[in-house]
């Protein structure tokens, strides 16, 4: 892949340091710059979930492809482990690129890795990405701020680490604001339950995207009252993410992406990993 020639580019990846990078919601092309040039010249790419392997690919031949994703309850290795994969391959030398999915501090534990490094002493570099409510929410066409209908966004996660869902519901059911929810599908009944308990209409439109920005990007929109219901009917499965506000009432007007249901998904994946993989295949 050549990329263009930028004035006062930064130098590539260094031996012995870490560049956490963030790989954006799944279209491959929501990549930046950095993060491209970072993985071009990686010897160790250590991956999670979701990554799309078109940009593994972008790695040397020779480089180490490690792959640690985590979904719900089934995670490749510990988080503790992770780290400690991480300090590793830093002290031997080499050039280690750990590429996460969307941005590496949201919700991507990207401060609890980079934490472990720099306590072990070793150089870390974030290289943003684009979140998945940024990312997700834009392919889908429904604006997360909206002069008409919200003056302020909240990130929510609906898998807290002990799996408690004890959140500041109050704050999250204020009116005239977006809620974005990355990872609630598994209780979303409870979530839309709990925000209608403390406030927001059941009227409330309500979305839920499922493999936002990639060939197989699903949306289905309801009330907040019947959400869940709608979801299960259409089958919506993780990974997707929750909107919630009136931002989701210019659905399906605004959408613009098109995706393509039929396109080649089929290839084998890494273990576990739910991805979607494109022309791509994996021993």
């Amino acid at each position: 892949m050549s990329l263009p020639e930028l004035a006062c580019v930064r130098p590539g990846p260094q031996p012995g340091h870490v560049y956490l990078v963030g790989a954006g919601p799944g279209d491959p092309e929501l990549l930046t710059l950095r993060g491209a040039r970072l993985v071009a010249g990686a010897e160790v790419v250590i991956y999670d979930n979701l990554v799309s392997p078109l940009i593994v690919d972008l790695a040397p031949a020779a480089a180490e492809r490690i792959y640690v994703g985590k979904k719900a309850a089934d995670h490749t290795l510990p988080q503790e482990e992770i780290n400690a994969l991480l300090v590793r391959h830093a002290r031997a030398g080499r050039r280690v690129v750990r590429l996460k999915g969307g941005d590496p501090f949201i919700f991507g534990r990207g401060g609890e890795e980079m934490e472990a490094l720099m306590t072990a002493g070793l150089t870390v570099e974030v290289v943003p990405g684009v979140t998945a409510a940024a990312g997700i929410a834009a392919y889908a066409g429904i604006p997360l701020t909206h002069r008409d209908h919200a003056q302020s966004v909240v990130f929510a996660t609906g898998f807290l680490k002990d799996g408690a869902l004890e959140l500041d519901w109050p704050m999250l059911a204020r009116p005239h604001q977006t809620l974005v929810i990355y990872m609630g599908i598994s209780r979303l009944g409870e979530i839309c339950a709990r925000l209608i308990e403390h406030g927001l209409p059941a009227s409330t439109p309500a979305g839920v995207i499922e493999r936002g920005t990639t060939p197989q990007q699903r949306v289905a929109v309801a009330t907040l009252g019947s959400l869940a219901e709608e979801v299960a009917r259409a089958g919506i499965r993780p990974p997707a993410l929750t909107v919630v506000g009136g931002v989701v009432g210019l659905y399906p007007r605004l959408a613009w992406f098109q995706p393509d249901a039929g396109a080649p998904s089929a290839y084998p994946p890494h273990a576990g990993c739910t991805a979607v993989h494109r022309g791509v295949t994996y021993d």
